[in-house]
Order: C-alpha cells, then sequence, then structure tokens
C-alpha cells in the first residue's frame, strides 16, 4: 500500500524569531490559514489514511507536532533522537513501515514546502505510485520546472523519455550542486533541467537495500533498530543507534549512486518557503510593496516584510527593504538583502548567552 512520510525535522532557522528550536519553521503559519505541516498533511488525505501517514520529527519537537496533527495516531510520529539528515530518517521511516506492510511504497515530502494545487499533487502522487509498481526497483524523484536562475537550489539533468505518460518521466542523466549564477543561466536555457524538490517516491524495502549496498554501517545501525521494534528495548536502542548513524543526505547515500533512477516532472506548483523573502511571492504585497501580517501603519513605507499580531501594532516612516518581525519574547528588524544572514543572530544569541531565544 501506499504511505505518506512527511520529514519534519527541519529547524528553520532563517524565520527567526518566529522559528525556535521548539517550534521551527515547519509548524508556523506562513501561507494560508493552517501551518506548514498541516498543510502538507491535508494533501496526502485523499490517498493515504491517517494509519498510513507517518511523520519523522525530531524529539524535541515531537510534542508540538502531535498537537497540530491530533488526528494522527500517536506511534505514527517517529522521534529522531538526533539530527541525522534524509537518509536515516528515510531509512527509520522505512523500517517503521515494513514493520505493518511489507509491501509498503513510500512517498517521501518535506513538511515545510507549498505546493499547488493538491488535485495536481495527487496526479503526480498516483503517477509516481503506477511507476514503482510498473518496476519496483525504481527510485523516483520529482523535479521542478525552473522559473527563474536559483542559485540555492540543486539541480537534477534529465536524460531520456523511457514512456509516454503524463506527467512525463525521464531518466537522470546527471545531479548538479547548487550553481553559481551564471551556470544557474545556462541550465535555465538549456530546458533540460530541473529543480530537485526533495521528494521521493519507492518501496520501503528498495531504499533500504540500496542504503544496504552503499552505506552499509548505516543500514547494519537501522537493522538493530529494526530488530528492536516492540520490544522492552525498543526505546534504549533507538537511543543509542540513532545518534550514531552517519550523517549524510538520501541524495548523496544513495541517489547519487543508485542505477534505477527516474525523475518525474512535477505537475504542481512548488516553493520552498526558504526565508521571509519567500513570502511576498507567496502572499502578495499592497499597493507599496509591502507584505504585511498583522497589524501594520505607515507613511512612506515601501518594500517592507512585516510580521505582528492583531494586538501589537507596527507603525513605519519613511524606511524601505525591512524585514520586520515582532513576537512575545524578540523583535527582528532587518535590511531585507541580508535575509540570507538571519542565522547569523542565533550565533551571536548562543555568544552572548542569550540561547532561550533561540
Amino acid at each position: 500500500m501506499l504511505h505518506a512520510v512527511i520529514m519534519a525535522g527541519g529547524s528553520g532557522t532563517r524565520f527567526w524569531p518566529q522559528s525556535r528550536s521548539q517550534m521551527p519553521k515547519q509548524l508556523l503559519r506562513l501561507h494560508g490559514d493552517r501551518t506548514m505541516i498541516q498543510q502538507t498533511a491535508d494533501r496526502c488525505r485523499n490517498w493515504a489514511s491517517a494509519e498510513r501517514t507517518w511523520i519523522v520529527t525530531n524529539s524535541s519537537q515531537a510534542a508540538a507536532t502531535a498537537a497540530q496533527l491530533s488526528e494522527l495516531p500517536e506511534h505514527q510520529i517517529l522521534q529522531e533522537p538526533a539530527a541525522r539528515n534524509t537518509a536515516p530518517c528515510i531509512g527509520l521511516a522505512a523500517i517503521r513501515i515494513l514493520q505493518h506492510d511489507p509491501d509498503g511504497v513510500m512517498f517521501v515530502m518535506p513538511a515545510d514546502h507549498v505546493i499547488e494545487s493538491t488535485e495536481q499533487f495527487e496526479l503526480g502522487v498516483h503517477r509516481a505510485a503506477e511507476l514503482v509498481a510498473a518496476d519496483q526497483n525504481r527510485l523516483i524523484l520529482f523535479g521542478v520546472t525552473p522559473s527563474f536562475p536559483s542559485t540555492g537550489y540543486g539541480y537534477i539533468e534529465r536524460g531520456a523519455q523511457p514512456d509516454q505518460g503524463s506527467p512525463p518521466f525521464f531518466s537522470v542523466s546527471s545531479f548538479r550542486e547548487k550553481p553559481a549564477r551564471e551556470i544557474a543561466e545556462e541550465y535555465l536555457r538549456d530546458g533540460r533541467f530541473f529543480w530537485n524538490c526533495g521528494i521521493f517516491c519507492w518501496k520501503a524495502s528498495t531504499i533500504l537495500d540500496c542504503l544496504q549496498e552503499f552505506e552499509p554501517e548505516l543500514h547494519a545501525g537501522l537493522m538493530r533498530i529494526q530488530n528492536a521494534l516492540g520490544t522492552p528495548q525498543e526505546a534504549q536502542v533507538l537511543a543509542t543507534e540513532f545518534p550514531a548513524l552517519k550523517s549524510i543526505s538520501i541524495d548523496y547515500a544513495v541517489l547519487e549512486r543508485a542505477r534505477h533512477v527516474g525523475v518525474l516532472e512535477a505537475p504542481f506548483s512548488w516553493d520552498d518557503v526558504g526565508s521571509w523573502l519567500s513570502l511576498p511571492r507567496l502572499n502578495g504585497s499592497d499597493q507599496n510593496g509591502n507584505t504585511i501580517d498583522g497589524l501594520f501603519c505607515s507613511v512612506e513605507t515601501r518594500n517592507c516584510i512585516v510580521r505582528t499580531t492583531d494586538q501589537h501594532l507596527i507603525a513605519a516612516l519613511g524606511v524601505e527593504n525591512l524585514i520586520v518581525v515582532h513576537t512575545d519574547d524578540a523583535t527582528l528588524i532587518a535590511d531585507s538583502d541580508k535575509s540570507e544572514q538571519i542565522r547569523e543572530i542565533l550565533d551571536a544569541l548562543k555568544a552572548a548567552d542569550l540561547q532561550k531565544f533561540t
């Protein structure tokens, strides 16, 4: 059967001060009326029941995650004792799924992306599942057609098109790292390159076989965890073994080394909501270019991003290109051009012994 696996262990440091270690980006409402992880779970409802929806998150975030997804059984929220990147995360979900469904197919996605529309997303889900059913060795990636020359995404170079189905499915010719601007512009002109959006589909048993082939020590650790599932030693073995696993992405661990890898052209629109600068693109701006959420009044203020509450007024006079974010215990004021450096504030807070604000 088809299972939804939602990876929800990120920290979202570029969304400080709203994003904190205990309340990361995926638990925030950044677009629409529900939080990022709630919207992600909503997209899965028509094809994955609550019993086939799995959340993988950090232990410190598990309670807040469960509170936002109260419809899920508690045992569907898998807790990572330490952050170990996507290969251990996916491996942990795979062994849990196989415990319940030996033929389980995993549809894996991050918790903190904006995808529209749900109908187009479901079209992609079912197409990927059909491709895996046709060849159980397949590892399916989703590629997003670039709309601008991004230097912040990895790229997938497509190869031959092995069938004429829709959406189109291609072999993978190569993977490319985050490129310099001029290379990204070349990829955009070329037309054979997709953004790698981090959405995947494969059999749970197949991805574990690949981990055994390419990362045998990581696989061995997962097997020790698997052997303890359902026993009194489960929690202790997980706490001991998982932090010792190699921290590596599924891309490096498997996808760039495996043989049966294909890329499906995403039929949906996609945004990874990487920083505060994503909000004007997603939520629109007023006549002065300001993107506002909360109580705001301004004079001669342009191209600002403002986040506050309906009880706390932010007033601005004669400023441009600022990010202003108010929370109960911290307020950020930043030059929009410095949005990628917001994580440096967290380093400064730790250095000043102000970790409670991180």
